[in-house]
């Protein structure tokens, strides 16, 4: 069978880094909920078995808020608006000696900002918009896999065009949660070592009343 271009991207990381996400989730100006996770799947209770490495996320204009940790997930009061944040030091890197690799994540919760603030976003062409355009260092990314993941948790495969947008088709209410993937063959050094190969993870959610 085939896999997916999605799932064959997610596949070159490891098992434990593949299958996890960092979301923001976020009920109007509420503070913010930060989880680790499998977003296709209900998180067991107390959270996901991992959730203890996610430990300080760098969020975008609201580093002096206090993080507090719950059951699952960990909470931040955040300003009016747009939530970002980014995420370097989650897992260790692995691989071989020679070819050791690392994982760096970013998410966002909002359609508010019709910009990309992150390196890796997928942010609305217009706010509250449908259509999201994929940036990696605010250049669009074309012919880009992206996974969107219902209310439900139902998980739809998509893919931006050939200007980096995809359209999102959101009809029922609730939460959904866009995912997309990109790899640097380059060296870099992370906070857990040096590594050749980085890969970044994004999501942004939105809610659709």
């Amino acid at each position: 069978m085939r896999l997916s271009l999605f799932a064959a991207t997610l596949l070159m990381i490891p098992s434990t880094a593949y299958a996890h996400e960092i979301w923001i989730e976020r009920d109007g100006t509420g503070a913010a909920r930060i989880y680790l996770g499998e977003p296709g799947e209900a998180p067991p209770p107390g959270g996901d078995p991992e959730f203890a490495k996610l430990q300080k996320p760098k969020l975008l204009g609201a580093d002096t808020s206090p993080v507090i940790r719950r059951a699952g997930f960990l909470e931040v009061a955040v300003p009016p608006g747009d939530v970002r944040l980014s995420d370097d030091a989650v897992f260790g890197p692995w691989g071989p000696k020679d070819k050791r690799e690392g994982v760096i994540y970013y998410a966002r919760a909002g359609r508010q900002e019709a910009t990309a603030a992150l390196p890796f976003e997928l942010a609305p062409v217009a706010t509250g918009a449908s259509r999201f355009v994929l940036t990696r260092d605010r250049q669009p990314l074309p012919n880009t896999a992206v996974a969107m993941f219902a209310p439900d948790r139902t998980k739809t495969e998509l893919r931006t065009d050939a200007s980096g947008v995809v359209e999102v088709p959101a009809t029922r209410a609730g939460r959904y949660l866009l995912v997309a993937a990109a790899r640097d063959d380059r060296s870099a050094t992370l906070p857990g070592g040096k590594v050749d190969v980085v890969h970044h993870i994004t999501t942004t959610s939105f809610v659709l009343p």
